[in-house]
């Protein structure tokens, strides 16, 4: 789908089912600290640029932090310079899912328990387009290895588990299982936690390239599983007892990431593609073809029940976020937090739902 496919229909906040019900300052808190990354990057001139109406209102929203003080302040905030714009396309409906960070047991170095080996990126990788489009992208190689006359693709899932990038010093952590090993790559971060008490966050540090394949997919579509039985937790399962067909399915998603450990103060909490801490029930993963990062939008979803209570969900968030997966007008990533219990609800999200983005006038 293209973007000439989507349109935006203006619509009235009173037309946002239970809008007055949100906690607009977690909102507003949310919006802020985005604020201030899209105004340092549009002064250090990174691509891609944010739109001009938006850096117009982050910097009314930085300035105007200090004077917000209540629910109240922040929802006449929003209400001000914001007109809610109700996602148009060809569907009814898009499609919520959840991601989270894991914990999981680890070792900085290799034992007889821990021999799965999360790497660092290789200094041979390049991107091809920037991180916050490469989940716009994903359909096509979005980094590559750099050669002496040029790029080439980078080595698949399977090459690098086969050795391809041995003997490098590549080696972050290690973990005990290679289906968590495989699930941090499709969340990309975690919090990993040593045997002495002491943990590691890390984060995505880019890609091979390579587009991401959905291993539930592949299964569904092998006729194993039918589409209403899937679950994350089911395909953990399924993966583990199935040895090296598990290891086969794992393969097919020849999408393989890299990380960083995160260090200071930029360890307190998950990153994501804004390098911002994530924010949970705020924090959004969406198509940036359609929204650019650090738009607010108010996502609607009644049978959401297990995130938002017995009326379902209708939050408003913030896009701060991409996935190889999230493509789509209302395609969204909802971020749940870290640990099991956020991975439980992750793991269980896959909801229809709706997007009212919040879009500023036009600067003239």
């Amino acid at each position: 789908m293209s973007s000439t496919d989507v349109t935006f229909a203006p619509a009235a906040f009173a037309d946002l089912p239970h809008w007055a019900d949100d906690d607009h300052a977690a909102a507003f808190a949310t919006f802020v600290v985005s604020s201030r990354r899209l105004l340092e990057r549009a002064r250090d001139g990174l691509t891609p640029a944010s739109p001009e109406a938006l850096l117009r209102v982050a910097r009314i929203a930085v300035d105007s932090s200090g004077n917000i003080h209540s629910a109240n302040d922040a929802r006449a905030f929003f209400e001000e310079h914001f007109t809610p714009h109700r996602v148009m396309h060809a569907d009814a409906q898009g499609l919520l899912t959840g991601y989270y960070e894991p914990v999981i047991a680890g070792s900085r170095t290799r034992t007889d328990r821990f021999t799965v080996p999360v790497l660092r990126r290789p200094a041979d990788l390049v991107n091809i387009v920037s991180e916050s489009e490469r989940g716009a992208k994903a359909e096509a190689l979005t980094h590559a290895r750099k050669t002496a006359t040029g790029t080439e693709p980078f080595a698949t899932r399977e090459e690098i588990e086969e050795g391809a990038l041995a003997g490098q010093g590549l080696e972050l952590v290690w973990l005990e299982d290679a289906v968590d090993a495989f699930f941090l790559h499709v969340q990309g971060s975690g919090l990993i936690a040593f045997g002495d008490g002491t943990t590691a966050r890390i984060t995505y540090d880019g890609k091979n390239g390579h587009p991401y394949t959905s291993v539930g997919r592949y299964l569904i579509d092998a006729g194993l599983f039918p589409a209403d039985q899937m679950s994350l937790q089911v395909l953990k399962d399924w993966l583990r007892a199935n040895g090296a067909c598990g290891i086969a399915a794992m393969r097919q998603n020849k999408s393989y990431v890299f990380f960083r450990e995160l260090t200071g103060d930029a360890a307190g909490s998950a990153l994501g593609a804004m390098e911002l801490p994530l924010s949970d029930h705020r924090s959004l993963a969406v198509d940036t073809r359609f929204h650019a990062l650090g738009t607010p939008v108010f996502v609607v979803a009644p049978t959401l029940r297990h995130a938002g209570g017995s009326d379902g969900f209708h939050r408003l968030m913030v896009a701060q976020d991409v996935g190889s997966a999230i493509r789509g007008p209302e395609r969204g990533d909802i971020y749940f937090g870290t640990g099991d219990e956020a991975g439980r609800k992750a793991g269980i999200t896959k909801h229809p739902g709706n997007f009212f983005v919040l879009l500023p006038e036009a600067v003239p």
